[in-house]
């Protein structure tokens, strides 16, 4: 049986008439009397504390009848709040009396009185500064009465972010004063001061405060509003805040990454480096070197890949994203830190390890060959019978996607390679842009892009060319061309104008007629600043073919 802290009952009848005297007189004697009170007073509130904690809040009413006056008169006296702890002691006081499951109108309305107390006392506007007498007092002290309750509330969260932690021993929760019942308020009571900067430490230390047993401890209107309120960017958190905030309350996560898609996808960016700034910006990246995090959030893309039926413009969004993950996990300084390729743990391991190989470590000369083992291992899982299920297919697809620089490298190298090489890097685009296509598919794509390969080949050496020529290369005998058939083509197409001299000369001349024409503008931008965003990572800055690229995407935004 728990001890309780004897607390007279007489004392109530004295400190409240005490309050209701102080709150109605100013005379200087009256704020003398404060100030020579305010240690018994303290005294006082921490005993009354001592025996509250141990009770639920209709035991303390019924103990403590004349409580909730006492506590709500002092609450409003300034000197009061600004002595010492009182402020932080009337806090907890009050949290004592939150009911957390309100069974009637009556607690329900003392709940709604109790968190208005709360976050009075954690506010710095109209903290009765304009009475009589307290603004000479404030004055006295040397400060004005803005400075004055600003220091009330830095105090107050220092003093309650240093309970906090002291509840915590190596990331436990210890026994101590704070209960997760306390907790829970204070996080409730902090909702409507979010944004106040002041409060921000609090937030942080709330965040990152664990309970002593499995539930979370913190409330879900709370979650919800500080994850909200770092999405519009009205408050800063630290990346550890952000983190304990999206592996605690995974709607969160799920809403943090659905709102980084929405803004990629309505944003109209002009370069991959400034969608890869909006990725790092929004902490995912960052906090997805944890792979719980890491799998919800592929998860998530993985769904939108499939609800939009596998657009270029996500599956880049899905490949710069890779490339962002990838740079803040080798930015982690963590001693146990997760191998890169625990992050697919369902796929073949191989594979990973050779998608994980990021073309700029390898020299130039060994692209061609490491290409031909990325597709030779992609062409056994297909054709392995055993792995034969659409799931099984479109994972390897998936994967594939994270990584798709190599898509671009295989294009690239095609008007490079020798004709034997043709083959494979062929079969390696046509499952890129049509994955779920069955043998016949596949080998009809296959025909149509190596006739179109073929015939840009035979133009390649050409110095002279005419948009006539290469609109010839590009067409079919068939009625009507696949989608994905199509988006293979006009990656041929572009390839073949930035590698091709003769290419060169007609370049923006296609550009202007041909694709405002097809209505790819778009997709072609997509393409253009992928190949862009390569060239700088490489650092190729004076060749010919990055000025070209550039004057192209110029005239893409022009036309836009």
């Amino acid at each position: 049986m728990a001890q309780h802290t004897a607390v007279p009952k007489l004392s109530f009848q004295y400190w409240l008439d005490k309050a209701v005297e102080w709150g109605q007189t100013t005379t200087l004697e009256s704020q003398q009397d404060v100030c020579l009170q305010l240690p018994k007073l303290q005294e006082f509130l921490q005993q009354i504390y001592e025996s509250l904690k141990h009770m639920n809040s209709t035991t303390a009413l019924q103990r403590f009848p004349l409580i909730g006056q006492l506590l709500g008169r002092l609450c409003w006296n300034p000197f009061v709040v600004g002595y010492d702890e009182s402020q932080k002691t009337l806090m907890w006081c009050l949290c004592c009396l939150y009911s957390n499951e309100p069974q009637n109108p009556v607690e329900l309305k003392a709940n709604s009185w109790i968190l208005s107390l709360l976050c009075h006392l954690l506010s710095s506007s109209e903290w009765g500064a304009n009475k009589v007498g307290t603004g000479t007092f404030i004055s006295a002290l040397g400060y004005t009465s803005a400075d004055y309750y600003s220091k009330l509330v830095k105090n107050i969260v220092l003093s309650l972010v240093t309970e906090l932690k002291g509840n915590q021993f190596n990331g436990l929760n210890v026994q101590g004063r704070v209960s997760d019942d306390h907790v829970n308020i204070v996080s409730l009571f902090c909702v409507p001061l979010i944004t106040l900067p002041d409060v921000t430490p609090l937030l942080e230390a709330l965040l990152t405060y664990h309970g002593g047993g499995s539930q979370e401890v913190l409330s879900s209107e709370f979650l919800e509003a500080v994850n909200e309120t770092f999405l519009k960017k009205k408050i800063a958190l630290s990346e550890s805040a952000v983190l304990s905030l999206w592996l605690r309350h995974l709607p969160s996560l799920e809403k943090a990454t659905l709102h980084l898609f929405g803004r990629l996808i309505s944003t109209q960016t002009s370069s991959l480096e400034e969608v890869a700034c909006i990725i790092k910006e929004s902490l995912l990246p960052q906090a997805a070197c944890h792979p719980p995090i890491f799998r919800i959030v592929d998860e998530i893309f993985k769904n939108a890949l499939m609800e939009t039926g596998g657009t270029p413009e996500v599956m880049t969004i899905i490949q710069v994203f890779t490339q962002c993950f990838i740079q803040a996990h080798q930015k982690d300084n963590k001693q146990h830190k997760f191998p890169l390729k625990a992050y697919f743990p369902h796929h073949h391991q191989h594979l990973v390890i050779a998608l994980l190989k990021h073309p700029f470590d390898l020299p130039a000369t060994l692209w061609s060959q490491h290409l031909k083992y990325i597709t030779d291992m992609l062409k056994a899982i297909i054709e392995d019978k055993s792995v034969r299920s659409y799931t099984d297919l479109f994972e390897s697809w998936f994967l594939f996607v994270h990584f798709g620089e190599w898509a671009d490298i295989a294009v690239e190298q095609l008007l490079k390679s020798e004709d034997e090489s043709s083959d494979t890097f062929l079969w390696l685009l046509a499952f890129y842009y049509n994955p779920n296509s069955d043998k016949e598919q596949r080998t009809q794509i296959l025909v149509e892009a190596r006739a179109v390969y073929d015939r840009l080949m035979m133009l390649f050496s050409c110095t002279t060319l005419s948009v006539a020529d290469l609109q010839a290369a590009a067409s079919t005998k068939t009625d009507k061309r696949q989608p994905c058939t199509k988006h293979l083509v006009r990656h041929l197409l572009i390839s073949f104008l930035l590698f091709s001299s003769g290419g060169h000369k007609i370049a923006q001349e296609f550009i202007s007629h041909v694709i405002l024409a097809s209505n790819t503008t778009n997709e072609v931008f997509g393409l253009l600043i992928r190949t862009a965003y390569r060239f700088n990572q490489l650092g190729l800055k004076n060749q010919r073919v990055v000025k070209l690229v550039n004057e192209l995407l110029q005239e893409l935004r022009f036309m836009d």
